[in-house]
């Protein structure tokens, strides 16, 4: 019997080749043990002659899952943290045995409802919205009540589960750092005002700042650019007070850090920065930022998990997964403590 064009070989033309029954080429092409291992191989170099590929519906029809999750993300997947938060998820779908199918939303206003409504036209067993930046319809949207739904957002959803990195804790870990150390005038300069992110952190450094008894200053914003960073700093570099900056992520502190530099000042020894995100490994040589490290793999891993093994419940869970702070050579105690 030929190879037939275009993968057309049913299963009965394989069972006749390999003179066993249906059942037996279903079983072999669904991985099940019970084959004896010489009439497996039978199967297998029929399918192999012919060309057989095993029908991925009619099996998904039997299994009742199609075994793939879908995963809604913007355009610029390679900025920082989401492709950790990528990579996450689909180490999880590979030990699961899970495929990941992947959709990206590059529209300028990002809607849940129009990324579910295209994710639920694929075959997916449930869904993954991690659109960055916070969609519009984020508080009216309902999830399908077949695809067990997961948004990667810093807030919790009354629908769905939710998962993101601690922000509010991200700040609360420098803050203490810092304290630590010695500061007491610490200044914010952040990324996007209305930036979930940076709201998040805005909050936590208000909260900690509070907490230690220390007087608040107007945060300052730019637009996560190290453009940004440096304009910032050149204001910042002009505050006699200040001892130490928590930049509102790494290319900020970089920006920062030339600026106090340009303006006369030593980092760590007259004014320390704190950056987030440790982005800046592999890309500077020598690297001495101090950091804090988002752990955006876990993310990933935990939105794959609560994507494939979602419970019904009356209050959708909201996970914010906590990071560390890696200590390098831009703070140290402040001078005359």
């Amino acid at each position: 019997m030929a190879r037939k064009p275009n993968g057309n070989a049913s299963i009965s033309d394989v069972a006749r080749l390999a003179g066993v029954s249906t059942q037996t080429v279903s079983r072999v092409a669904n991985g099940s043990n019970a084959v004896r291992p010489a009439t497996r191989e039978r199967v297998l170099d029929a399918m192999e002659q012919l060309g057989y590929r095993p029908s991925f519906a009619a099996r998904s029809l039997r299994a009742g899952r199609y075994r793939s999750v879908g995963l809604a993300m913007p355009c610029d997947i390679s900025a920082t943290g989401r492709r950790f938060q990528l990579e996450g998820i689909a180490t999880a779908a590979a030990e699961h045995q899970y495929a990941l199918t992947l959709v990206q939303i590059c529209d300028d206003v990002p809607l849940l409802a129009g990324a579910s409504r295209r994710m639920a036209a694929l075959p997916v067993d449930g869904q993954i919205l991690g659109l960055g930046s916070d969609p519009n319809d984020f508080e009216s949207f309902v999830p399908p009540s077949t695809i067990p739904t997961v948004i990667i957002s810093t807030r919790p959803h009354p629908r769905c589960a939710t998962v993101s990195n601690d922000q509010v804790a991200c700040s609360v870990d420098i803050v203490n750092y810092l304290v630590g150390m010695g500061h007491r005038e610490i200044r914010y300069a952040g990324g996007r005002r209305e930036a979930p992110a940076n709201l998040g952190r805005v909050k936590g450094w208000e909260q900690s700042m509070r907490a230690h008894g220390l007087t608040l200053r107007e945060p300052l914003f730019g637009d996560w650019t190290a453009d940004s960073g440096y304009r910032l700093g050149t204001m910042l570099a002009r505050d006699e007070q200040c001892t130490a900056i928590y930049a509102g992520n790494d290319a900020m502190a970089v920006g920062i850090i030339l600026a106090l530099r340009e303006a006369g000042k030593r980092v760590p020894e007259d004014v320390s920065v704190m950056g987030v995100d440790d982005s800046m490994v592999g890309v500077i040589p020598r690297l001495e930022l101090s950091s804090y490290r988002f752990d955006d793999e876990r993310v990933g891993a935990v939105a794959f998990d609560l994507a494939v093994n979602a419970l019904a419940t009356e209050e959708p869970p909201h996970i914010l997964v906590r990071g560390v702070l890696v200590e390098r050579s831009t703070v140290a105690p402040p001078r005359n403590r």
